[in-house]
């Protein structure tokens, strides 16, 4: 098999607080995703999916860890350094309203990544941005639009015309429907996939919505207070999971529930990410815990195809 387009060893990200203590967003996540695959990250609010995006494409500095993109490892990498780079790896935010600056056409904001990267010139730009919007369904006429003259299905086309403006070989998708009404995000999620297809991206889907995950991903990785419990490919994934916390997320939100799954949902919350408990950090809410599991804090295991961390599973 080929090498992976991105490799993730040991990523950290930790944020220091008063007297000493640390905040651990994200601590420890090993993950691997090929040219043209899709992979979703999913998990609870605030488990970390977020900080993984934004530490892969290096917005934020990671404490420790490796970033191999394309054979390189880029973590320790400057600025100076990232900015060629950048043209490969792409993001589209959550929410379409706030990330177009209501102040620029369509045109101004999807040409931006030309600009700043310094390839753009005025012969070539407005002809490469027309057929970028083609490229996402949208006329030529929503050139000159404002983001205020446009819905909010077309505002996300718009962000991922911009995304794709330098051509890049991995998309990081974090939530891209989920401030979407239910019709759009349908038509996103089907052109999203099409879009991946006729152009050979890899996507890194990070979402809450296992329904949509399980629509436009080949593999899952499930995050809980910073870490990897669960990764492997989708449909065995929803079939048979392993995990605990996965077999509890699926039965939460996909009726009829398959076999096997909790009937009620976990109880109590997800613990302070600044007071991790010792052991796994899933213990305080499983149904399965046993009393090693207050002591040792498993790794994944499990074939290279489908890997847990669990001692129970």
């Amino acid at each position: 098999m080929t090498a992976p387009l991105l490799q993730v060893v040991g990523l950290s990200k930790h944020y220091a607080l008063k007297g000493g203590r640390s905040l651990r967003a994200v601590d420890g996540v090993d993950l691997s995703l090929h040219a043209g695959e899709s992979l979703g990250l999913v998990g609870e609010s605030g488990c970390g999916k977020s900080t993984v995006a934004r530490l892969v494409l290096r917005l934020i500095p990671p404490s420790a860890g490796a970033i191999r993109f394309d054979g390189r490892d880029i973590a320790p990498l400057k600025e100076d350094a990232l900015r060629p780079l950048r043209r490969d790896m792409q993001i589209v935010f959550q929410n379409p309203h706030s990330a177009l600056n209501p102040r620029r056409t369509v045109f101004a904001s999807v040409a931006e990544p030309l600009v700043v990267q310094g390839i753009a010139d005025a012969a070539s730009t407005q002809a490469r941005v027309t057929d970028l919007l083609r490229e996402v369904g949208l006329p030529e006429s929503f050139l000159w639009r404002f983001p205020h003259e446009l819905s909010g299905g077309q505002k996300q086309r718009v962000c991922i015309a911009r995304a794709l403006a330098l051509a890049p070989k991995l998309l990081v998708l974090d939530e891209p429907t989920s401030a979407l009404d239910v019709s759009v995000q349908a038509q996103i999620l089907d052109f999203l996939q099409d879009l991946r297809g006729r152009l050979g991206l890899a996507y890194l889907f990070i979402s809450h919505n296992l329904a949509v995950v399980r629509q436009v991903c080949d593999r899952v990785a499930v995050m809980y207070l910073g870490r990897i419990v669960e990764e492997g490919p989708v449909e065995a994934m929803f079939r048979a999971p392993r995990h605990p916390y996965t077999r509890a997320l699926i039965a939460s939100v996909l009726p009829p529930r398959p076999s096997g799954l909790p009937e009620a949902p976990l109880a109590g919350d997800v613990p302070n990410a600044a007071d991790i408990p010792a052991g796994c950090r899933f213990a305080p809410r499983c149904p399965l815990r046993m009393d090693r599991c207050s002591r040792d804090d498993p790794a994944l295991a499990g074939s290279d195809a489908h890997r847990v961390a669990c001692w129970a599973a």
